[in-house]
């Protein structure tokens, strides 16, 4: 039997607020353990929450940024459940009346197909502590950090709309890339503020039925939410093939066995409306005045890097993945560098060098001035392509611009046709059986001569002068 799968996916975003979500500590869960705690993190008795209006901001915007629509009224409860991470016994999340309903992604499937994934709705929560798990000796214990309890998140549900891993993976890329636009967390799966669990069933391929899921957890990159979707979807494939049934259970992901591992019974606890926390009313005005601070998002930048630079679909969508990368590029053609140019260097250069310092593009020491000063150079034909390189490095080590670099390591290219003359002349005299093999024909002959005047001008000769030259020559 042919099997197909329905998955959905429940991605949990932590907003980059600089407080948590109903009390003033700093939201900042990798600080020393239990440094930032207050009666309302810890549930104290008597302590009241009260909702960060910043927090309410960042999870409308990136909600107005999916195009999910913000209701009119949404509302906390209580989600109960009994785990040491959660003292008070519940999580206050928006299980019944969510910030936003509908949304979605269009991505582009394995077979060069659009499809729209849509989204079910939107919710607020707060996240719970983290337990640390260690080895007192020989007895193992567990201690609760509670830097991360009360720290604001969105959780995005979407439709089972998925049919396989490639799909989710695109979608996950998609949505961290708009999440990152509208400035609401930096979706870093490896740093933890994006989580994602999957639901997966299968079904015999044309029928619409929905069957039991599984749900998978501990997926910390968008890699292993792909390596466990294929791998439950085979599992249950071949349970079902085999007469099994399936059970509805949550599972861990082990990158290391790359399979999926028995967790836990799927528990649903009870969900009633929470007292402490005022519903939240928004009013059209308000969605309207912060719809306004949208920025331009990444489908419509695409099409204008398209329009206005001339440059490929895939390369605009290569360039409006990343704000930063986008922002750099255009304005490197603001300073009059090419746009194929300026893709070129961006890609094969800068980022490389970026990324192998350990720096953020945003904030390098090359600036798009810094480096249109050194591409200019280079269309003018000053520099050849390795000495441009060269100063790229010296650029990262110093604040120097590039015409000074080049001028005092001498890299300025010999465009002197005199010079380049008797520098022809020279290597012609010294390869004569090269010389012979061109007049013969043989096409490898040019680039070897050219090579060998390169190198009698220890790298300094226009090497398009010399191809010219050596035409005319020969």
């Amino acid at each position: 039997m042919d099997f197909e799968a329905v998955i959905g996916l429940e991605i949990h975003v932590e907003l980059n607020c600089a407080t948590k979500l109903f009390c003033d500590c700093p939201n900042r869960p990798g600080d020393e353990p239990n440094a930032n705690t207050c009666p309302t993190c810890l549930w104290l008795p008597g302590a009241a929450p009260c909702l960060s209006q910043a927090a309410l901001e960042k999870a409308a915007l990136l909600c107005l940024g999916l195009g999910a629509e913000l209701q009119p009224l949404s509302a906390f409860d209580q989600k109960v459940y009994y785990y040491p991470d959660l003292p008070k016994g519940y999580q206050l999340s928006q299980a019944h009346l969510p910030l936003s309903r509908g949304g979605g992604i269009t991505i582009t499937n394995e077979r060069g197909e659009a499809r729209a994934l849509r989204i079910h709705h939107i919710h607020m929560e707060e996240d719970v502590a983290k337990l640390v798990h260690e080895l007192e000796g020989r007895q193992p214990i567990s201690l609760v950090d509670f830097n991360r309890a009360g720290a604001p998140l969105v959780e995005i549900v979407t439709e089972p709309d998925f049919r396989t891993p490639h799909e989710a993976m695109e979608f996950l890329k998609a949505l961290r890339t708009q999440v990152r636009y509208v400035g609401a967390s930096e979706c870093s799966m490896e740093n933890g503020t994006m989580r994602v669990d999957a639901n997966i069933s299968v079904r015999p391929r044309g029928s619409s039925q929905m069957n039991t899921k599984v749900e998978v957890k501990n997926m910390n990159s968008v890699r292993h939410v792909g390596d466990a979707i294929a791998f439950e979807i085979a599992r249950q494939s071949a349970a079902v093939q085999a007469g099994e049934a399936v059970v509805l259970h949550t599972r861990l992901w082990d990158p290391d066995k790359k399979a999926t591992l028995p967790m836990r019974a799927k528990f649903e606890g009870p969900c009633v409306p929470d007292p402490s926390v005022p519903a939240i009313a928004l009013t059209p005005a308000w969605i309207e005045t912060l719809r306004a601070r949208l920025p331009e998002m990444p489908a419509a930048k695409a099409e204008r890097l398209v329009k206005e630079h001339g440059v490929s679909a895939e390369d605009a969508a290569f360039l409006s993945a990343d704000t930063d990368v986008a922002a750099y590029f255009e304005a490197l053609t603001a300073h009059g560098v090419s746009a194929k140019m300026a893709l070129h260097w961006i890609a094969t250069q800068v980022l490389p060098a970026v990324r192998e310092r350990g720096q953020e593009l945003s904030a390098s020491p090359v600036t798009p001035a810094r480096l249109a000063g050194l591409l200019t150079l280079l269309a003018r034909d000053e520099i050849n392509a390795n000495a441009a390189r060269e100063v790229l490095v010296a650029l990262f080590q110093s604040e120097a611009s590039a015409e000074t670099i080049v001028s005092a390591r001498g890299f300025r290219q010999i465009s002197d046709t005199g010079a380049l003359d008797a520098l022809i002349d020279q290597v012609l005299a010294a390869q004569p059986a090269a010389l012979a093999d061109v007049r013969n024909g043989v096409g490898k002959a040019t680039g070897f001569l050219i090579g060998q005047v390169m190198q009698a001008s220890q790298g300094k000769a226009n090497p398009k002068l010399i191809k010219e030259l050596l035409a005319k020559r020969l």
